[in-house]
């Protein structure tokens, strides 16, 4: 989730602002209209506030997003049709305010693995929903997580579906647990994988997310399906784990290092076998 390093690249600079903007601006429309032919609908002061400040950053900024203009599209396109939403983001960045904006009287929260990191983009955006969290992988234990983990009955789905599942399920390696209340407190609608750092050993990895993701979604006791989406599948775990978690027969698009899947709640048995995630 983190930004490029600026550039003097004005080019990509405004290429980037105008793919942000674009989609602000496009979204800040859809909204209005929805309020105008709905009179139901109410738009709150915040929510537009948001937006606004997203338009202001997006149009004096020299940061380049990491995701492409198709890869934001993408998502933004779920959450135009699914805000305001519960939003759950690994990762926080420079295209923070981006993704909060596009979640418009929504509740986005991310998460974030480096400290110095998280401190810096809440520096400049303090009003964003954020936390420092830890995780208890490292990249470099992938291949044996996911051969073990069958073998681990605290693992197995059914067992601890759902966030409330996860919540105390430190018997699982996998299982994001220690995370701050208000993420256990609701069920996620939409999320976003892109992060923690999967490129070195000793970096976290996005194996526990991307179960943990598959976890909360198979819990889901909500009406419809939980979108997720997770980016960098060009590396090799993170597309072995969303295939043994997030599952291909899940999988209902994508674009250049970015997969969509829609994954149905785990009582829906026509869906989802008892004893496998796929």
């Amino acid at each position: 989730m983190r930004a490029l390093p600026e550039k003097p690249l004005f080019a990509a600079a405004a290429g980037a602002t105008l793919v942000a903007s674009a989609l602000l601006v496009s979204s800040f429309l859809d909204r209005g209209l929805h309020c105008s032919l709905n009179p139901g609908f109410s738009r709150s002061a915040d929510a537009t506030s948001e937006l606004a400040k997203a338009l202001l950053y997006y149009a004096t900024t020299t940061v380049v997003p990491q995701q492409s203009r198709d890869e934001i599209r993408l998502s933004f396109d779920v959450l135009r049709r699914r805000s305001p939403c519960n939003f759950l983001v690994f990762g926080l960045g420079r295209d923070s305010q981006m993704w909060a904006a596009l979640n418009p009287g929504g509740t986005t929260i991310f998460l974030e693995e480096d400290p110095q990191w998280y401190a810096a983009v809440k520096k400049d955006s303090p009003e964003l929903r954020a936390h420092h969290v830890k995780y208890r992988t490292q990249l470099s234990q992938a291949e044996q997580l996911l051969r073990g983990y069958r073998k681990n009955a605290e693992c197995r789905p059914g067992r601890v579906d759902g966030v409330e599942g996860l919540q105390h399920n430190g018997g699982c390696p996998l299982a994001l647990v220690g995370l701050p209340g208000e993420v256990y407190e609701r069920e996620w609608d939409v999320l976003m994988i892109d992060a923690p750092k999967g490129y070195f050993p000793e970096a976290p990895g996005r194996m526990a997310a991307i179960y943990s993701a598959a976890v909360m979604a198979r819990g889901r006791r909500g009406e419809g399906e939980t979108d997720v989406f997770l980016h960098d599948v060009d590396r090799r775990v993170e597309k072995s784990f969303a295939m043994e978690f997030l599952c291909e027969k899940y999988r209902v698009g994508g674009t250049g290092r970015l997969w969509h899947f829609k994954i149905p709640p785990a009582n829906d048995t026509s869906a989802i076998a008892a004893d496998t995630f796929c």
